[in-house]
């Protein structure tokens, strides 16, 4: 019986009781019982990550709770002491690779042959205070309480109005929202320069030159580098932002602006962004016929997601911004969050998540903890490929009228990503190249950037963005360095999915089906082999999608 989320009740680790259990591991590999051994180290750490996810997510529900505070310290200063006795197993376990990979496969050593060059015991302060740093920026922006038009909002609650087919009203929301981030301006410089300064040391004392081959190693990318990412991202420049400029251009004569400011960009239908059929409860309980019309496991899925009692949507007061999935492996579920506003965007972040979580559930058979979430960027195909694979029964969201406005939108929508994303990328490898860099220096290398990357942007009287502060509104930028890039690179993926599918949709949603149960299996490019994909690495590889949707927008 799969479990609700109600019933998930991970115990409590602290230092000495996993220090026992890691000494009673070692003692079986002493006495030569690998095969157990490594099977009871599975499951500790599947127990260990259900515990830390469930901890970590109720945080992200009530920033505002205490209690909810003071388990996410505990676990953050726990985290580092954890780290040290994966890492000791690992490397001992590495000592024998042949043997070890018979069991539990080549991948996995391959794995933590990078795991544990991005590990010593002289940075656990280090890693603590990075963790504390990341925290306080998640609740500095989720208790943001912003004045507008005679509310108190969120930023979550602003998004409505930033995509108002009223211009005014669009430039008045965007301007609330900069307004709380000039406010902040202080504190989120200090955040920001004490995370580049606590990384860059991290980078140094593990005998790296600066943090950027440790960003890589910890999110595990075993088969491409900085070289690779970096021709990705002229191949973005190159076919790409000429595409995206000339749609721009063309909404902007259609409305009759005489210069498209950022407060625009957000309005790309001109009749007004198709939003859900309804609020949060007529979304959840349409998605059921979407999801089983499109495939009986996606929908199998879904309803035992619903009855489970595995996601949380509803935007709320001091509830982080933002959606994720998250995993409870011991449990054998995924759960998801968001925050749904009544815009165009939750029927984004719901299918999105959705994807996510459906990778999680279709490859819980994977034989160890390391296969159940391949890398980020292999992720990121499951959840970007879903958004455009549901475009068939979007009209039970959006409404039939709206089916095709709302197709076209979410296509220009990712077309226009596709720069910032690299943009937030490339912006990440100038900071951490320049760890002494001085906040303003940083607000500079954004904006020589943002001119190379999105030269169409035009902040008006915005005053924080214009300066160089567009990023701080990125957390991942904070929270999760380097990893931005996946979501462009899984873009690429993710429109190849959609060039099949508008030829033979069964067949795009079985391949999809099978790609999501190989888990992490295998590293990056290998999946996408794989499925039938071309690496987003390769020449080309968005030249043919990007034709495509030119053809299919008439730009």
């Amino acid at each position: 019986m799969t479990p609700r989320f109600a019933d998930i009740a991970p115990a409590t680790p602290d230092r000495d009781g996993l220090a026992q259990r890691y000494a009673a591991l070692h003692a079986r590999l002493d006495r030569g019982d690998r095969t157990a051994a490594l099977a009871d180290w599975d499951t500790l750490r599947r127990e260990y990550d259900t515990w830390s996810a469930l901890v970590h997510l109720r945080f992200a529900q009530d920033t505002t709770d205490p209690a909810a505070k003071q388990a996410r310290d505990y676990a953050d200063a726990l985290a580092p002491e954890a780290t040290e006795l994966e890492v000791g197993m690992k490397r001992r376990l590495l000592a024998d690779q042949t043997a070890v990979a018979a069991i539990v496969g080549a991948h996995a050593v391959r794995l933590w042959e990078s795991d544990v060059t991005t590990f010593d015991p002289a940075i656990k302060p280090d890693l603590e205070e990075e963790a504390k740093l990341g925290a306080r920026y998640t609740e500095l922006l989720a208790g943001a309480k912003i004045p507008f038009r005679g509310e108190t909002l969120n930023l979550s609650g602003l998004g409505p109005y930033a995509e108002s087919p009223d211009r005014a009203t669009r430039h008045d929301a965007e301007q609330a929202r900069w307004s709380f981030f000039a406010e902040n301006a202080a504190e989120l410089d200090q955040l920001f320069d004490a995370l580049v300064r606590v990384r860059h040391r991290m980078a140094r004392t593990l005998g790296l030159p600066d943090y950027t081959p440790l960003g890589y190693r910890r999110l595990r990318r075993v088969d491409y580098g900085p070289a690779d990412v970096a021709r990705y991202r002229a191949q973005v420049q190159a076919h790409v932002v000429p595409l995206v400029a000339r749609e721009l251009e063309a909404r902007r004569a259609i409305h009759g602006w005489d210069r498209l400011r950022f407060w625009d960009e957000a309005l790309i239908d001109p009749a007004g962004n198709p939003a859900p059929i309804g609020g949060h409860d007529e979304l959840v309980a349409a998605a059921q016929t979407m999801f089983d019309r499109l495939h009986p496991a996606l929908g199998r899925f879904y309803a035992m997601m619903r009855d489970g009692g595995l996601l949380d949507l509803k935007n709320r007061p001091g509830k982080a911004g933002g959606g994720f999935c998250t995993s409870f492996p011991s449990a054998g579920v995924p759960f998801i969050f968001a925050n749904f506003n009544g815009t165009q965007a939750d029927v984004g972040v719901f299918t999105h998540e959705m994807g996510h979580a459906f990778q999680n559930w279709e490859s819980r058979h994977q034989p160890n903890v390391d296969y159940l979430w391949p890398t980020m960027e292999s992720a990121e195909i499951h959840s970007m490929s879903l958004e455009f694979l549901t475009y068939p029964e979007i009209g039970l969201l959006v409404g039939d009228a709206a089916a095709e406005r709302f197709r076209r939108m979410h296509l220009i929508g990712d077309l226009a990503f596709l720069p910032y994303g690299v943009c937030v990328d490339h912006f990440q490898h100038a900071v951490y190249a320049a760890p002494d860099a001085t906040p303003a220096d940083r607000h500079r290398m954004w904006q020589t950037l943002e001119r190379q990357y999105m030269p169409w942007t035009d902040y008006g009287d915005l005053a924080y963005p214009a300066m160089g502060g567009r990023w701080q509104a990125k957390p991942h930028i904070y929270g999760s360095p380097f990893y931005y890039i996946d979501y462009t690179l899984a873009l690429c993926c993710a429109m190849q999915f959609w060039v099949r599918a508008r030829r033979d949709p069964s067949a795009a949603m079985e391949t999809y089906v099978a790609l999501c149960a190989r888990g992490g299996s295998a590293p990056f490019q290998d999946l996408v082999r794989s499925a039938g994909l071309v690496s987003p690495f390769a020449d080309g590889a968005l030249a043919d999608v990007v034709t495509e949707a030119a053809a299919v927008l008439g730009i």
